[in-house]
């Protein structure tokens, strides 16, 4: 690992000081990946500025239907959280899966989302209930905030300092994990509300996460596991490396997808 400073940064716009004062200079929200990455030399980030003690990126907040979640809150957190586990247990069942109780103590999900590692599970969630990401200077539908592998609509220094959803009628989410990691081979999230029906799914798309239009139909009309039966998942654009091909992960998107519909 190369050498570094940390900073911790006490509000937003210290963070935004401290990263426009120095070079090469990246945010942490846990670092859940970015200290591997350090660890194993492949990033040599001059400084680190780190965000997890931000009081006002921490938090959730239920009123009504309308969900208002802290970036820098927890996996843990949105596990646990009673007030969202009534009005979106989905969110709170998807958290409570991603890695291990080291991770979901330390990774927040806002760190995740700026992220947006094209097998994690918090993208899926967002693109599915049609969530807003906040950051320090606009909102962003997630429809046009997840752009490619690693890639969002951020730009340079910019924070993502909440996200928001309003809670659907019915939710659920599965994911195939990779027994080492807990990432998804494929996960599949599915909402219902007034709307219309959304799924989206992660851990197999070529270009990362992505709504399915076949399931989405299916499921508008016949909101069943039974309904998923009849879709057709093309290959042709979904990953294939040395866990899955593109073949099976397309089997495995129906798969997860019954499931989602059964536990919402």
């Amino acid at each position: 690992m190369y050498a570094t400073n940390y900073h911790r940064a006490s509000s937003v716009q210290d963070a935004l000081a401290l990263k426009s004062s120095t070079d090469e200079t990246k945010y942490l929200s846990g670092g859940m990946t970015l200290i591997a990455t350090m660890k194993q030399r492949l990033a040599a980030p001059s400084d680190l500025v780190d965000l997890r003690h931000v009081a006002d990126m921490k938090g959730i907040t239920v009123s009504g239907r309308s969900v208002h979640l802290g970036a820098g809150t927890t996996h843990y957190d949105v596990s646990a959280s009673a007030a969202l586990k009534s009005v979106c247990p989905a969110i709170c069942h998807l958290a409570s899966h991603i890695g291990d109780p080291h991770v979901r103590h330390m990774g927040t999900i806002g760190g995740s989302v700026a992220n947006n590692d094209p097998a994690a599970d918090y993208p899926a969630a967002l693109l599915a209930l049609d969530a807003v990401i906040v950051t320090d200077r606009r909102q962003i539908s997630a429809a046009e905030f997840f752009t490619g592998l690693f890639e969002t609509a951020l730009e340079e220094d910019e924070i993502v300092t909440a996200v928001t959803f309003e809670a659907p009628e019915k939710a659920g989410y599965s994911k195939f994990a990779n027994p080492a990691s807990r990432y998804a081979m494929t996960g599949v999230f599915v909402a219902k509300g007034a709307g219309g029906v959304r799924v989206a799914v992660t851990g197999a798309g070529a270009d990362g996460v992505f709504r399915h239009a076949g399931l989405e139909q299916a499921l508008s009309a016949n909101w069943s596991p039974e309904a998923v039966a009849g879709v057709t998942v093309d290959s042709s654009n979904l990953m294939a490396d040395i866990h899955a091909s593109a073949e099976y992960r397309a089997n495995l998107v129906k798969v997860m997808a019954k499931r989602a519909v059964a536990a919402a």
